[in-house]
């Protein structure tokens, strides 16, 4: 301290509150603007929840007649009875080879014809019904016992039959099996040896006697015959009407030889055991479920069926399989959904989406999916089922072009199961995040010129709301920043900016998600993304719901990204675009301000809430106060005399009673603003009536206001009309008295004030008059070691104050020795510095320690000493 004392005392230049350092790097300059130049943060739009699931928001672009409904009817009639199309989704060439016709003897089978094909539609009616007919007649009994007749009792019950009937019975099942199966063999031995034991049970049973032991017997024999088209030569009608054959005349039937095909004796004698399996299970398992359904009609008995019915069919391994019977079980369950029962209905949809139906069948399953998720009450039994994983499943494997109405309502329904948090949370752990960037991907690979392209938009509709709710959750946000959803939103985004209803969607996942700082920062990467934002705000700049969402992350973008912030302002148009929104929304707060004086409102409370038009300002304006940390943007912003002069006009017109946060987001980009000291500065030349709008400010009852107004004044009062002005209007005392404020940040900008005010030597008498000494030394006791810019500026502030001084008790009176015992211990670094910090904030502090405090307070506390003889034995209090 010696050595200080020694040095030569020359007079120092008093210090400023912003006086620019020179050649320092923008960094650095950022650093040292703490509380000068502010970021703000603001409250993410509220989307409202829609009081009814639909397949589109009340709040749609689409008009009624160009959208797909939300509510229909679904019948029986709803579905396909006639599923023929082949499972690899490619018809069969017709074959090269005129059947031959056998003609039977007359006396052999009398009793029916050759199946005709029906006349009309009315005949193919009339088939269907007899089908339906004979199967509720078959599921009366026990099917079993309705198998176990003679075969002459058979012949006999045929006779009696009218042959046209048995005609149509017969071609009826014949168009069940006219396509090409394929099977897959049981893989869990347990399930053969189920088989095995029930067939064991029925030959001790001597179940064997009569036809249903015939067929058995036919089909774990070696005797059965594959016809040319790989099937087996009894599978040529389905039961039970292989009961009309008469024993033995199984390979009487005619049968094509054109079509030929090799097979191994291995494939043979595969496809004979998978068959064989298929067909004992669906008698044994599967059939009395049917015959069950078809009798049953009490909805929670039917519910239970429906249970075993799905767990037979996984067990049997006939879930997703063109089985031979399929039509059969399909028909039955079609006929179930006229019931109208949600719970009962989700038990089909479960089924049949699990059996893989196409076509008119996979779109009106979707849509009975879509119609029970569509009510909220169904949310609890959905959850105890796997409807999404069937959902999932189809969004996964069907053809996006081929299915695209599917699946819409497919899509729809699973946006729906996402408003509920626990099937919300079952979706990301099934993989959904993925599957649904994915499907995006296809559906961005579609061009504008598609047939396609316009029905695509209705599903992405649906699938970008489902995103937007995913969103919530934290895993699904990391599964969407690592699956590149930035990318492939940004492309649906440039791709359908005529549809405002995906924009809409896309834009609220992009606010959900730029509220957190990685995605934040991996949207900031994307330079297109400024491109776009920009372009919706001009195409839809009266859309306040759209607008206010593109302001919120472009704020977001620019709170902490400093290339974020020269990368929009570069972009062309960027700034002209923001004044336009501001005019445009500043005349729409005037005209509803306006109108609630002319409606008798002025005495009256103003909504708590901001209006619309209020809180697109909030959020414009936070933007240009990110924009202005930037020392090159902030200095172009500055001398942008319209974006000052609508700053301003927001002070005039609007209190902060009316508005707090709009009010107090206008004070701080002023304040950003006026830190820079460029030619041609707005602020500079409406520095006056900018002062007297804050003092409006600072009058108030607000806190945050009145900080807000000495904040700006700290860097106004730099220019001596300002200082002039403070002075007048009895503000320094005001500044003053919020030393006592005990929050180092009010004392850090009332410094700032007083700092500048002490430049001019006619008003430093008015710090001591006040009792502003004491009061700042008070905030170097108490805040000083925690905070060494506040440290620095009081220093600062009491270097200019005692430019002339002559005697330190007459200069600093009663606090003259605590002054100096302060000052003392703080220049100390071990007792100045937390060593119980962590290393990083240590070094942290010691940096601003050396840099900052230190070489303006060993100035301060070498000039009170040489005017002092003594120095008093004071103990130092710890910190």
């Amino acid at each position: 301290m010696q050595a200080s004392k020694n040095k030569n005392t020359e007079k120092a230049e008093p210090f400023y509150r912003l006086s620019m350092p020179k050649q320092k790097t923008s960094s650095e300059i950022i650093n040292e603007a703490r509380n000068v130049l502010r970021t703000l943060r603001t409250w993410r739009p509220f989307t409202p929840t829609e009081g009814q699931r639909k397949l589109f928001g009340s709040g749609s672009s689409r008009a009624p007649q160009n959208r797909p409904p939300s509510v229909f009817s679904l019948h029986a009639s709803s579905f396909d009875l006639a599923e023929s199309r082949p499972v690899s989704g490619v018809r069969l060439s017709p074959l090269d080879h005129k059947p031959i016709l056998v003609t039977f003897a007359k006396d052999e089978y009398s009793s029916f014809s050759l199946p005709k094909p029906p006349a009309d539609a009315a005949e193919v009616r009339k088939v269907s019904s007899a089908r339906a007919r004979l199967f509720r007649r078959t599921s009366h009994g026990n099917y079993l016992s309705a198998k176990t007749v003679s075969p002459d009792q058979n012949e006999e019950k045929l006779d009696s039959e009218d042959p046209a009937m048995m005609s149509n019975l017969c071609r009826s099942n014949d168009n069940c099996l006219a396509e090409q199966r394929s099977y897959t063999p049981f893989n869990d031995e347990s399930r053969q040896l189920i088989c095995n034991e029930h067939i064991s049970r029925l030959e001790r049973e001597d179940f064997l006697k009569g036809t249903a032991g015939k067929f058995l017997f036919q089909l774990r024999g070696e005797s059965r015959n594959v016809n040319s088209d790989g099937r087996f030569a009894d599978e040529e009608q389905q039961f039970p009407c292989d009961q009309m054959k008469k024993p033995g005349t199984s390979s009487s039937w005619p049968r094509s030889t054109g079509w030929k095909r090799r097979v191994t004796d291995l494939e043979d004698e595969t496809r004979i055991n998978e068959s064989e399996e298929e067909e004992i299970f669906w008698h044994i398992k599967i059939l009395p479920i049917l015959h069950e359904l078809e009798k049953e009609d009490n909805i929670e008995n039917l519910c239970l069926a429906c249970t075993k019915l799905y767990q037979a069919l996984n067990e049997g391994n006939m879930l997703g399989k063109r089985f031979k019977r399929r039509s059969v079980l399909l028909k039955t369950l079609y006929k179930l959904v006229d019931i109208d029962s949600d719970p009962l209905c989700l038990k089909l949809a479960k089924i049949i989406l699990a059996i893989k139906v196409d076509g008119k069948n996979l779109l009106s399953v979707c849509r009975l999916a879509f119609k029970i998720c569509r009510n909220e009450k169904n949310d609890h039994i959905i959850q105890n089922d796997s409807l999404l994983d069937c959902l999932l499943e189809v969004l996964r494997t069907e053809d996006l072009q081929k299915n695209n109405e599917a699946l819409l309502y497919c899509m729809g329904a699973i946006k729906f199961m996402s408003g509920n948090a626990v099937l919300l949370s079952e979706m990301v752990n099934k993989g959904a995040v993925e599957m649904l960037l994915q499907l995006m991907k296809q559906i961005n690979n579609i061009k504008e010129n598609d047939t396609y392209f316009s029905n695509l938009g209705h599903l992405l509709v649906q699938l970008t709301a489902t995103l937007r709710n995913l969103a919530d959750l934290p895993l699904a946000r990391r599964q969407l920043i690592c699956s590149g959803a930035v990318s492939e939103l940004s492309v649906a985004l440039e791709q359908r900016m005529n549809d405002m209803d995906v924009c809409t969607y896309i834009v609220r996942i992009f606010s959900k998600l730029s509220s957190y700082n990685d995605f934040c920062a991996a949207l900031a990467d994307c330079s297109r993304c400024y491109i776009l934002f920009l372009a919706l705000l001009n195409k839809y700049q009266k859309q306040q719901d759209l607008v206010i969402r593109i302001i919120f992350i472009l704020g977001n973008l620019t709170a902490e990204n400093n290339q974020a912030r020269e990368q929009f302002f570069k972009e062309k148009g960027s700034v002209n675009t923001l004044i336009s929104l501001f005019q445009t929304y500043h005349e729409l707060d005037l005209n509803a301000q306006k109108s609630y004086y002319e409606r008798g409102g002025e005495g009256k409370n103003h909504p708590k809430h901001p209006s619309e038009a209020e809180d697109v300002l909030i959020k414009l304006i936070r933007v240009l106060a990110n924009l202005s940390i930037h020392p090159s943007v902030g200095a172009a912003l500055a001398a942008a005399h319209r974006v000052v002069e609508l700053l301003v006009t927001v002070l005039e017109y609007k209190s902060v009673d009316d508005c707090e946060e709009l009010v107090i987001n206008a004070a701080t980009t002023i304040n950003n603003l006026s830190y820079y000291k460029v030619k041609n500065s707005a602020v500079q030349d409406k520095k006056l009536h900018i002062a007297e709008m804050l003092l409006k400010l600072l009058m108030s009852n607000n806190m945050d206001g009145i900080v807000e107004a000495v904040r700006v004044f700290g860097n106004l009062s730099q220019y001596h009309e300002i200082c002039d002005f403070i002075i007048q209007k009895k503000i320094y005392k005001f500044v003053i008295a919020l030393l006592d404020a005990k929050n180092k940040d009010v004392c850090f900008s009332a410094c700032g004030v007083l700092l500048n005010l002490t430049v001019d030597k006619n008003k430093r008498a008015l710090l001591m008059e006040e009792g502003g000494i004491g009061k700042l030394v008070d905030c170097l006791r108490d805040f000083g070691p925690a905070d060494w810019q506040l440290a620095c500026l009081i220093c600062k502030t009491l270097w200019n104050y005692s430019e002339n001084i002559t005697s330190a008790a007459s200069c600093f009176g009663e606090d003259t020795d605590t002054l100096l015992v302060l000052l003392t211990a703080l220049l100390d670094e071990e007792l100045a510095l937390d060593y119980s910090l962590d290393r990083d904030l240590r070094d942290y502090h010691k940096l601003y320690w050396e840099r900052e405090f230190k070489p303006v307070a060993e100035k301060l506390l070498d000039r009170i000493q040489s005017h002092r003889s003594f120095l008093p034995a004071v103990t130092i209090p710890p910190f």
